[in-house]
């Protein structure tokens, strides 16, 4: 694969991307899409993903570079700003286009959530309120798969809260191990403030508190998919909050996130509990 193909892609933010996606499809599939249905689902969302990944790159090019970030791929000269920008707006009206087709309400939802996303990467993340485009994005993230239906419904209310906690977790464990390059280019958001190891004990809460509301919330569930999804988000929980404790913040925060929230997701959907309102 050529080197601009591989470095557009690690500035995508892949992981977060392919996970965000992944969790869209679990939850069609939750919810009955066709396949045909399915496949657009999973292809608007990581659209909208793309463009979150490329904007984030492009607008944080020159304080990447100023740190010398050696994981960003416009910071080590492997591809121009110019090209990620471009990619940014090509995937947003790729998604903005491929939305339309799951109907207006998914679009608007869709849309709101993509733009909410972008906020932070413009301006948000400099500020005490940069857990808010986590909180609104993740947590719109059912109500497009649910009102992208044939038949549109809107999502119940516990689940949106479980999605948005998610989001805040996301946004610590993600934030961690950046906070002295941060600080160093005037971003100061709420886990800034917070500090590393209450911003990550923080996370891991939040993590363990969308685990026991799948685990014990409304709607009845199946007692294997309750103790399995419950000890291993927990564990997942734990394990997390142990490392937030350590001098060195770690990357492997924001994977055992990423997986605990692919662990809740699945765990929702074996349990036959509805997520429609």
């Amino acid at each position: 694969m050529p080197t601009k193909v591989l470095a557009l892609l690690r500035a995508s933010h892949p992981g977060p991307s392919a996970v965000v996606t992944a969790i869209a499809v679990i939850l069609g599939i939750d919810l009955g899409y066709p396949l045909g249905r399915l496949v657009l689902l999973a292809v608007a969302i990581l659209a909208g993903q793309l463009s979150i990944g490329w904007s984030n790159d492009w607008i944080d090019a020159g304080r990447d570079s100023a740190v010398h970030r050696t994981d960003k791929p416009i910071a080590r000269g492997m591809i121009r700003t110019g090209t990620v920008r471009a990619a940014a707006f090509v995937a947003l009206a790729a998604a903005l286009i491929l939305s339309l087709f799951l109907g207006p309400l998914a679009t608007i939802a869709h849309l709101v959530a993509v733009a909410s996303a972008w906020s932070y990467n413009l301006r948000l993340k400099a500020t005490v309120f940069s857990f808010v485009p986590f909180l609104v994005s993740f947590g719109l993230l059912p109500a497009i798969a649910t009102l992208g239906q044939v038949t549109p419904r809107v999502p119940a209310p516990w689940v949106v809260v479980v999605a948005g906690l998610l989001g805040v977790a996301a946004h610590f464990a993600n934030v961690i191990p950046d906070l002295q390059d941060d600080r160093r280019t005037n971003i100061r958001g709420l886990p800034h403030i917070l500090g590393a190891r209450v911003a990550g004990v923080s996370a891991f809460t939040c993590l363990a508190a969308t685990t026991a509301l799948l685990a014990f919330g409304p709607g009845p569930i199946e007692r294997p998919a309750l103790w399995v999804g419950l000890a291993v988000g927990m564990g997942i929980a734990a394990l997390g909050a142990a490392l937030s404790l350590r001098a060195t913040p770690t990357r492997l925060l924001m994977s055992l996130i990423m997986t605990g929230a692919l662990v809740d997701v699945v765990m929702l959907a074996l349990a036959g509990r509805s997520i429609l309102a």
